[in-house]
């Protein structure tokens, strides 16, 4: 038997606040969604060059978005990724965006078959937030066509270089907040994650120490013990990072809801805080907003964090092992590639302060479960 956690921090501090950094409003908290507008102008950009090999992926992805979509014209690509492309146009006069994988890789073809289930769910259960609209799918062959959002991401990777402005990060946190106390029918969605089965994977995988899976057991039972047999949960995005977050006129827009599903409260406040680590002020908000939102919401949100940065850091190496490789690519002069060798150096520093995040959130999870 597991002890029982003992409150993390009083109820006037907030969780994991960063040194150095006072009290302030929690952002997005009184946010009222906005009335969606119209799409306006597709985004200046190049044309389509069907020429090459780049031009051999082009047509097979829009020979994939017409074989569902037979009016869909074709205006400009906004990502090829190799692995999928993303394409602008219209059907009539309505913008469009089409989304087609061309990967075999089987992870990434049963991401977008549920992505491609969230969005046929949203048809008849709208979200509090502002969504492309669905115009036709295939899991089949991984082709999904959506209405275009116009607008700009709220940062243009995954971990932002630089912290975002405060409109920005109001409008990110505000669109969260909304989706997180949407309370969909139960069986609409399903579980996101099996939390005891991934604590023991990432344990067997020697990412989490035995005190860890001990600790992050603890807070479990506690979350059980409260008058409930099953463990509280909270519809979450997945993968509420800036960069899924469009800034449009209409107001804040999700995209990439591939991970979208039930979670332990606070999933979606702890990817945030997760990857906003050069904006102090903002994790401090993020904690806060988990901290006031009751003993459920505090003791999920640590469990989660645990968890996505121990993912964060596992992804993270990789793309170091990869950029150590990369030098070997020689540019036309013979030397190593300059880009490769400065994005591996962003990756391991990157690296470094992920390991002391986590370390800050072993501690706050030691404090939460009252172990020494």
């Amino acid at each position: 038997m597991y002890p029982a956690p003992s409150p993390p921090y009083p109820r006037t501090r907030p969780l994991l606040t960063p040194p150095g950094v006072g009290p302030g409003p929690v952002a997005g908290a009184d946010e009222r969604p906005r009335r969606a507008r119209r799409p306006g102008p597709l985004p200046a950009g190049g044309r389509l060059d069907l020429s090459g090999v780049r031009g051999a992926r082009l047509r097979t992805a829009l020979s994939a978005a017409r074989e569902i979509c037979p009016e869909f014209s074709p205006v400009q690509v906004l990502r090829d990724s190799m692995r999928s492309v993303l394409l602008v146009g219209m059907i009539g006069r309505r913008a469009a965006a089409a989304k087609c994988l061309l990967s075999p890789n089987p992870a990434m073809a049963e991401r977008m078959r549920q992505e491609i289930a969230m969005y046929r769910t949203f048809v008849r259960h709208r979200p509090p937030v502002r969504t492309p609209r669905l115009i036709a799918a295939d899991p089949g062959t991984g082709t999904l066509v959506m209405e275009f959002v116009p607008g700009r991401a709220a940062a243009a990777r995954r971990h932002p270089e630089s912290p975002l402005a405060a409109p920005d990060l109001r409008a990110v946190l505000g669109a969260v907040h909304r989706l997180n106390r949407w309370e969909p029918p139960a069986e609409t969605f399903a579980p996101a994650i099996g939390y005891p089965a991934r604590i023991a994977r990432y344990h067997a995988q020697g990412l989490l120490t035995d005190r860890d899976v001990s600790d992050l057991q603890a807070l479990l039972h506690g979350l059980c013990a409260r008058g409930r047999r099953e463990l509280p949960r909270q519809f979450c995005h997945g993968g509420a990072v800036p960069a899924n977050v469009l800034l449009s006129p209409g107001g804040p827009a999700l995209v990439s809801w591939d991970a979208a599903g039930w979670y332990l409260p606070g999933y979606d406040l702890a990817t945030l805080w997760a990857v906003l680590g050069d904006a102090p002020a903002a994790r401090r908000q993020i904690s806060q907003a988990a901290q006031l939102a009751g003993p459920e919401s505090q003791y999920g949100f640590l469990v989660n964090l645990m968890l996505v940065l121990t993912r964060e850091i596992r992804l993270c190496e990789q793309a170091v092992q990869r950029a150590m490789r990369a030098p070997e690519v020689q540019g036309p002069g013979g030397e190593a590639r300059p880009g490769a060798m400065a994005y591996g150096e962003q990756q391991r520093l990157l690296l470094r302060r992920l390991h002391e995040d986590c370390a800050m959130a072993r501690r706050a999870v030691r404090a939460a479960v009252g172990t020494r």
